[in-house]
């Protein structure tokens, strides 16, 4: 049973295969899944409600989603129903919690989860998507990102997805009615291996701050408000150069 008091949540969504219908293997033999149990620890970590005001943070659940699936396998787009399903399920879980929009939820994925994850972002329940690494298809729409806040951070040498790519997604969905930003980080790589204290770090801080239960960094919040017609460049931040802020939800400098 979902808490009582829920007022947020966080779906995670791992990478995956470009093709591949078989399940994904159990446990920790899951590498994609593996990978994003670091970030599921710290938001976690980051949303408990100390004890003495148990209810400043309550109810905030962090959700990984399950595929049946471990690739994306085409026009079958099977990990964006599993992301769809998950959703329904977490509206139905929450009942009447969220209050008559339902419950608000941040969709957090990384490559593969990370397309499921922006294409599931018309559905009712989400606010905003923190995208890892994300796999962006020039084709893929964006209609379904207006009126959501979208932070896609990218790694200015990943080899296996496109940060050009991630960087012109979010410039459609800005034209398109989105509130969107792109972060890269330098020295990084697409499994998020290299910098990871820096990735985890960012991630918390992008998706409790998309919540409201933490502050985004103040370049973050001025590239969200950028107007439809900005340059590409300006809502493009290098994660070495945001501005540090205090406390357990905040951004660190970076190692």
């Amino acid at each position: 049973m979902a808490p009582r008091s829920l007022s947020a949540a966080v779906l995670v969504l791992h990478g995956g295969y470009e093709n591949g219908t078989e399940p994904p293997p159990p446990g920790l033999l899951n590498l994609p899944g593996t990978r994003m149990r670091p970030f599921v620890r710290a938001l976690r970590r980051a949303t408990r409600a100390p004890e003495s005001a148990p209810e400043s943070g309550a109810g905030v659940l962090v959700r990984q989603v399950r595929y049946a699936h471990r690739g994306w396998n085409g026009s079958r787009a099977d990990a964006l129903h599993d992301a769809l399903a998950a959703l329904d399920a977490l509206g139905e879980e929450a009942g009447g919690s969220g209050g008559a929009d339902g419950v608000p939820v941040v969709l957090l994925g990384h490559s593969m989860g990370a397309r499921a994850a922006l294409l599931a972002a018309g559905h009712p329940l989400v606010r905003g998507v923190v995208g890892l690494a994300p796999w962006c298809p020039p084709g893929d729409p964006v209609t379904q990102l207006a009126g959501r806040d979208v932070v896609l951070v990218h790694s200015s040498r990943d080899r296996i997805t496109s940060p050009q790519a991630t960087q012109s997604l979010t410039t459609r969905a800005r034209r398109a009615g989105a509130r969107t930003c792109m972060v890269t980080v330098r020295g990084g790589d697409h499994a998020m291996i290299r910098r990871a204290p820096a990735w985890h770090r960012l991630t918390t801080t992008l998706v409790t701050g998309l919540l409201g239960t933490g502050s985004l960094p103040e370049p973050v919040t001025a590239a969200l408000g950028l107007p439809p017609t900005a340059e590409p460049t300006e809502g493009t931040l290098d994660l070495d150069r945001l501005r540090p802020r205090r406390g357990p939800a905040g951004l660190q400098p970076s190692p």
